[in-house]
């Protein structure tokens, strides 16, 4: 039986915190609350955990699962190379509704999908979620909903999506966005976005010095 915690309340939001790191730990799901849009969250290191998230979204390996991490430090021990334009990014836009793909660290010991050895990585700006990453370190966190139906914005959206699938439920309110992060590709020659969201192309192409309309279609 699934469980909702309040965490606009203090001693609820410690309840959940807990309840949410234990149900992780076994193997669970758990709701959490992002700046952008509600995340679905797994153990990235549990491929069981993992393949249960992509099961509640009705999704397949071909659509590989996000990871959110909690500090700018943690990418190092993410991926293979830090690329410059990496670092202008993250200190431009982490925490926030930017996402990056990455070559992941050929070391890493975790099953996303069909990453073709990427991944993409992103530090939201939400003190729940941020607390409970701090925690437990990196997860596995997809949109809070079933594949094709609008991402939820609110516990209540996510909840009536994806039911008893989910362990925890972590209500922080409605998110402050409401529309998912932007993606940029940082895998090929040219930075590349792959959706604009939260972030808008001008202000990624202002930071890298680039054309919005260039990084829109990849340089070409």
């Amino acid at each position: 039986m699934s469980t909702v915690y309040d965490c606009n309340k203090p001693d609820s939001r410690a309840a959940g915190l807990n309840a949410a790191r234990g149900a992780l730990k076994a193997g669970r799901l758990v709701v959490v609350p992002t700046d952008t849009v509600y995340g679905l969250a797994a153990d990235a290191f549990d491929s069981s955990a993992v393949s249960a998230l992509l099961r509640a979204k009705g999704r397949g390996r071909d659509m590989p699962v996000p990871i959110l991490v909690g500090s700018w430090t943690t990418i190092d021990g993410l991926v293979s190379t830090v690329r410059p334009e990496a670092r202008e990014l993250i200190r431009a836009f982490w925490p926030g509704g930017l996402s990056l793909v990455v070559h992941q660290a050929p070391s890493l010991a975790w099953d996303l999908g069909d990453t073709r050895g990427t991944v993409m990585l992103r530090m939201p700006l939400h003190p729940v979620i941020l607390e409970l990453l701090r925690e437990v370190g990196p997860l596995a966190v997809s949109s809070a909903n079933i594949s094709g139906r609008p991402p939820a914005t609110d516990a209540g959206q996510a909840r009536e999506q994806l039911g008893e699938s989910v362990g925890v439920y972590l209500d922080g309110g409605p998110a402050e966005h409401g529309v998912a992060s932007t993606i940029v590709d940082l895998t090929g020659d040219r930075p590349r976005i792959l959706r604009e969201g939260a972030v808008s192309a001008e202000d990624v192409a202002e930071v890298l010095g680039d054309d919005p309309e260039r990084l829109r279609s990849g340089g070409e």
